[in-house]
């Protein structure tokens, strides 16, 4: 219980413990942001009929329904993890990669550099996916999920969902 009470006497904490609280509540907004281009009505008839019993049921579940509803966080923070264990997996077989990692903190902040690229990287590939995807796909009834396909649709889908999980990206790494 003390330490709860902490919390709130000391200024540096309670500062920390607001700030995060606040992000937080800025990952909540974004997620309630639909991609641009998308109907939302086709989407949710779409999303209700893929989701019961299938993988993507289970991804979209891991993405706090990002994924169905095309949020510009869609993505979420995948991509990083990804980027951060392909990156980790490449420091064994890579010798300059794993001089990197025994130089210390040198080292480990550009390794944490290429991750970052590797995940915007990641993202850029994975949002086009999810564009194409949108693309061919219609609703029950025939419905298109996205009102005007092509390349400026996924410009934007790429742009919007590849900016999203680097603020998320940013996001984790203002949460200490």
């Amino acid at each position: 219980m003390d330490s709860l009470k902490n919390i709130f006497t000391v200024s540096d904490l309670r500062n920390r413990v607001l700030f995060t609280l606040g992000l937080l509540g800025v990952y909540r907004i974004g997620s309630q942001i639909p991609t641009p281009g998308v109907d939302i009505q086709a989407l949710a008839a779409f999303a209700e009929q893929l989701s019961q019993n299938s993988m993507f049921g289970l991804y979209d579940m891991f993405s706090g329904g990002n994924l169905s509803n095309v949020t510009i966080f869609a993505l979420g923070i995948m991509p990083y993890i990804s980027a951060s264990i392909i990156l980790q997996l490449l420091t064994v077989v890579w010798p300059y990669l794993e001089r990197l990692k025994n130089e210390g903190e040198l080292g480990r902040r550009k390794i944490t550099q290429y991750t970052r690229y590797g995940t915007i990287a990641l993202s850029l590939v994975q949002s086009l996916g999810i564009a194409y995807f949108l693309e061919r796909n219609s609703a029950p009834g025939g419905f298109a999920l996205v009102a005007n396909p092509g390349i400026p649709f996924r410009l934007m889908t790429i742009l919007t969902l590849t900016t999203g999980t680097c603020f998320i990206m940013w996001l984790g790494e203002q949460i200490t």
